[in-house]
Order: structure tokens, then C-alpha cells, then sequence
């Protein structure tokens, strides 16, 4: 259900770190056909996603709650929160905004949001050593270029920052 094999990647890293099911929180899911905690729904995990489009079809019934709005950094932590979703109980986070994502997912693990695993797009367009975040407007639209994001270098600071190492 992932765009370029995250699914497969993400379960054999839940496997190396005995991680069988758990709970799961998506930001950026699209219409809900093509994101990178799908495939963990149908293996047993509970969770919330979050974005800003329609679902392609209903969650009502199963064991994803689905919030839809702006994710603002203003609101990004109160989101969760407000879905029911116990920040210390989440085992795994998925990231995908195309836009400033960098900062918000500063103020989610600043506010005590520390899953055993953290997935996040990246620019690879700013390779390795460099870094490059865009800056923070909350109005940002992803125009289908190059500026979106942060680079890899950046994250990797981030989230070292937070007790992370990158996989």
C-alpha cells in the first residue's frame, strides 16, 4: 500500500526490534489507498491518521480513526490528542506532509511524542551532507517541485537531537 516499498521495509524493522502489532499514527495519508501504515492496519495494528483529503472509503467499524483538517503547526499536537490517541502508547509514527514537516515533527517529539519508530519523508534532492529545510509558512501547498521538506542530513539532526539514530 506504500508508494516505494515502505511497507515491506517497515515490517522487517518492527521484526528486528520484536515489534509485532501496536499502535500507529499516520500524518499525510492521501485519499487512504497509498501510505505506509495500511498494510499495518490489515496486520492488527490500531491507529489514527490524519491529512486534510477525502478517504477513498470508510473507517468507520475499524481500527483506524481518521481526523480531517489542515495539519497546522499550531495544531499538529493537539490533533492527536483530540483523536484519542495516548502520545506514550504509540509505537509508530509516519510522516508525510510535503511541506514543513520538519517543524512540526520537532513540536510532536518536544511535546513527549516518542515512538519506538518514526518514519519521515525527506528531500532527497538535498543529498547528504547537506542541509536544507524550507522555511515555516503554514500556508505551504506542495507544488510539485523541489522545495518541500528538509533534507536527510536535517532530520537526521533532529531526530539524533530527540535519541533517534537513522535506519
Amino acid at each position: 500500500f506504500s508508494q516505494t516499498d515502505e511497507d515491506g521495509i517497515t515490517f522487517e524493522i518492527c521484526r528486528r526490534i520484536g515489534l509485532a502489532e501496536g499502535q500507529f499514527i499516520e500524518f499525510g495519508i492521501g485519499d487512504g489507498t497509498e501510505n505506509n501504515t495500511l498494510a499495518l492496519a490489515a496486520a492488527g495494528w490500531s491507529g489514527a491518521w490524519f491529512g486534510n483529503e477525502n478517504l477513498a472509503f470508510s473507517t468507520e467499524g475499524s481500527r483506524i480513526k481518521y481526523k480531517q483538517g489542515w495539519i497546522t503547526l499550531d495544531n499538529v499536537f493537539d490533533i492527536v490528542l483530540e483523536a484519542g490517541v495516548d502520545p506514550p502508547c504509540v509505537d509508530l509514527v509516519s510522516f508525510d506532509l510535503d511541506g514543513n514537516d520538519y517543524y512540526m515533527i520537532d513540536k510532536l517529539l518536544t511535546h513527549g511524542l516518542k515512538p519506538k519508530v518514526f518514519i519521515s519523508e525527506y528531500n532527497a534532492k538535498f543529498m547528504p551532507p547537506i542541509r536544507f529545510k524550507i522555511e515555516l509558512d503554514e500556508s505551504h501547498r506542495w507544488n510539485h517541485d523541489d522545495y518541500f521538506g528538509a533534507s536527510l542530513s536535517s532530520l537526521d539532526d533532529l531526530f539524533s537531537g530527540h535519541g533517534y539514530r537513522l535506519v
